[in-house]
């Protein structure tokens, strides 16, 4: 991973206030259905620096007979590699142009639930603006984390070993040891610092604070009391100390098992391949042995021998099928165990804190 980022034409990604909040609104908006869109700026200094963003257009499918309820969703995620789109973004970059404003396309940008977020579509779309601009990054929103206050967004990028790998189009076996290529290799994270602009932060700086009461009036009569309540003052949220486990590392340990049986499912594939390959070695084994006693005959009795390599026209080998899955199985169970050991962290400590309460005397 540290290599992968020293290869990389920038190391940090900078992202405008205003961009941030346009983000987290249209996916906040689309949720359920995934939300994608463009975003562009410019790279100066080692700095990918993205200074405005627009969404993708959305097809409506509620009214087309025979739609399913993630159409709308597959449609989305493959949004930013349509055709149609291509030609929006070019024509939006030609308008931001006219205004002066950066028109460099640097990525896009995607939203995701519960940090599902790297499978074939993603991979593609990425591998579509990758190929031809390396400066180009995506931002990937959570919508489900940012939901408890905390805001998530991160930036990925294809490493150049996989971009090989991808453009070739094989994932067997042998070109994956030759390459050395694993799911660790697939993606790069890239560190993302959010920018406010000097206006907004004299702004922020200059917002009036509410002026304090001189002077307290105080009751005269129960009737006072009643009409104008005592506001009681703020005290701490007692939230943080409930033991209870979060339902958003429930929710991540189901889909860390579903991902686990999806790497299973494909691990049994590759043995059925294995197993179906080895019988038919054994049946080519067995007709070399057979053609090879008969040619010995003929030749014994001073005939033309017959040719040995028929076996490739009448058995056919089965086709290894793409690792690829695979690995990006395996790499959406990084992303759930990073996001599991995130949120044990602090239910470990509230049980260390209590254990001797909970420990039996």
């Amino acid at each position: 991973m540290a290599d992968s980022l020293k290869d990389a034409p920038f190391k940090t990604v900078q992202v405008e206030a205003l961009v941030v909040v346009k983000i987290v609104r249209h996916c906040s908006n689309s949720f359920p259905t995934t939300a994608t869109g463009s975003i562009v700026g410019m790279d100066k200094d080692g700095v990918l620096e993205i200074t405005n963003t627009f969404p993708f257009p959305t097809v409506d499918v509620t009214n087309v007979e025979g739609s399913h309820q993630n159409d709308a969703s597959a449609l989305a995620a493959a949004a930013p590699r349509a055709k149609a789109n291509i030609v929006y973004q070019n024509d939006m970059i030609r308008h931001l142009k006219e205004v002066n404003v950066d028109a460099n396309n640097v990525g896009w940008y995607t939203s995701a639930t519960m940090g599902n977020f790297v499978n074939p579509s993603f991979i593609e779309n990425q591998y579509h603006y990758q190929r031809e601009n390396d400066r180009t990054v995506a931002l990937v929103h959570d919508v489900s984390r940012s939901s408890q206050g905390a805001l998530s967004l991160r930036a990925f990028k294809l490493t150049q070993n996989f971009m090989t790998a991808f453009k070739e189009g094989k994932f067997t076996t042998e070109s994956l040891q030759k390459s050395k290529l694993s799911f660790k290799d697939i993606l790069v994270e890239l560190p993302v610092h959010v920018h406010n602009s000097h206006l907004l932060t004299t702004f922020l700086h200059q917002l009036p604070v509410a002026p304090t009461a001189e002077d307290v009036t105080m009751p005269t009569s129960l009737a006072d009391l009643e009409r104008n309540p005592v506001k009681m003052p703020l005290y701490p949220s007692v939230d943080i100390l409930d033991l209870s486990i979060d339902p958003f590392l429930e929710k991540t340990c189901d889909l860390l098992l579903d991902s686990i049986e999806s790497h299973y499912t494909e691990l049994n594939n590759h043995q059925y391949y294995q197993r179906q390959l080895a019988r038919e070695q054994a049946k080519i084994t067995a007709w070399q042995t057979k053609r090879k006693a008969e040619n010995a005959a003929r030749v014994a009795a001073k005939q033309q021998p017959l040719p040995e390599d028929e076996w490739q026209r009448i058995f056919k080998l089965p086709q290894e099928p793409s690792r690829l899955e695979g690995m990006l199985n395996a790499k959406q169970v990084e992303q759930y165990s990073k996001q599991i050991d995130g949120f044990t962290a602090n239910v470990s400590a509230k049980m260390f804190a209590v254990r001797g309460n909970l420990l039996p005397e």
